[in-house]
């Protein structure tokens, strides 16, 4: 069998995701065509044929995103920052809203005062998305992050080990309980960025295929409202947090307004912002520490 057009092929792979109700098509069909193909999605059209090869597996790879395996699963990889991670079963797969709280944290990094070495704190780690995308941007930093979940361990000890061998400075990794009333106390008031995206969506809420059948459920589910792990994190925060350092929470776009509460109710904290997504919905919060 001879080489064949791509563009038929991609076409056909967006109508077939399209029927699955896979909620970008385009995207993922071109997602992954890349990684078939060895090339940047940018840069796929400039190899206009397919070999029968990479064709069978480009085919038999849409038909598992047909069935929403998610994209992530089935590539192994993930982004955040400038950095990819591996990912899989077992471990909550970083979301591309995320990269708006990575974002405001390294502008937040960017205005502290360089007396003194930056400490950051990553609570609910998961792959190491933020923790790792951090270490990578400000190697100058100390960066901790914190995991309770051993499945999600593995994939943070295996993406770190990854990201150190490629020459960034290497995370400090606890395997620990954010909930726990006495964690990182050697790090109280040392702590001049606190990031988290811990499990907030609501009990009983409706999720997508690809979230509720494949991301675990301990990462995402908070409760009653989704803030059962985020009260007790902002007790943390104001512990763990120097004069002047910064949070971002990432919560459910139906309960900010009350992380937002949270915050102002526990008095260390002022300049709390609500941000929204990039779909316009509320996301995440941040605030500073008082002087």
């Amino acid at each position: 069998m001879t080489r064949v057009q791509l563009r038929p092929v991609l076409a056909e792979a967006i109508e077939n995701l399209h029927a699955a109700g896979v909620p970008s098509p385009r995207a993922d069909a071109e997602h992954l065509a890349a990684y078939v193909m060895g090339v940047e999605r940018s840069r796929l059209l400039l190899s206009p044929l397919i070999g029968p090869e990479q064709l069978q597996e480009y085919r038999a790879l849409v038909a598992r995103r047909a069935q929403r395996i998610p994209l992530q699963h089935l590539t192994g990889r993930s982004f955040m920052g400038e950095i990819d991670l591996e990912v899989g079963p077992g471990v909550f797969v970083p979301r591309p809203e995320t990269e708006l709280l990575f974002a405001w944290a390294l502008a937040h990094l960017e205005a502290v005062r360089h007396d003194h070495t930056p400490v950051v704190v990553d609570l609910c780690t998961g792959s190491g998305a933020l923790a790792l995308a951090l270490a990578h941007a400000r190697p100058d930093a100390d960066v901790h992050a914190v995991e309770l979940d051993p499945d999600a361990l593995g994939w943070t000890r295996r993406n770190a080990e990854q990201r150190a061998a490629a020459g960034d400075t290497p995370i400090v990794l606890h395997h620990d309980d954010v909930t726990d009333p006495y964690l990182l106390t050697e790090l109280d008031g040392f702590v001049d960025l606190v990031v988290a995206n811990p499990p907030y969506i609501p009990d009983g809420a409706e999720l997508s295929p690809e979230v509720a059948d494949h991301d675990p459920h301990r990462a995402l589910f908070g409760g009653p409202d989704g803030l059962e792990v985020i009260r007790p994190l902002v007790p943390l925060i104001g512990r763990l947090l120097r004069p002047g350092g910064g949070a971002a929470i990432e919560h459910d776009d139906s309960n900010g307004g009350e992380l937002a509460g949270l915050l102002a109710a526990d008095g260390r904290f002022t300049r709390t912002v609500e941000h929204s997504d990039l779909a316009g919905k509320p996301r995440f919060v941040t605030a500073l520490r008082t002087d």
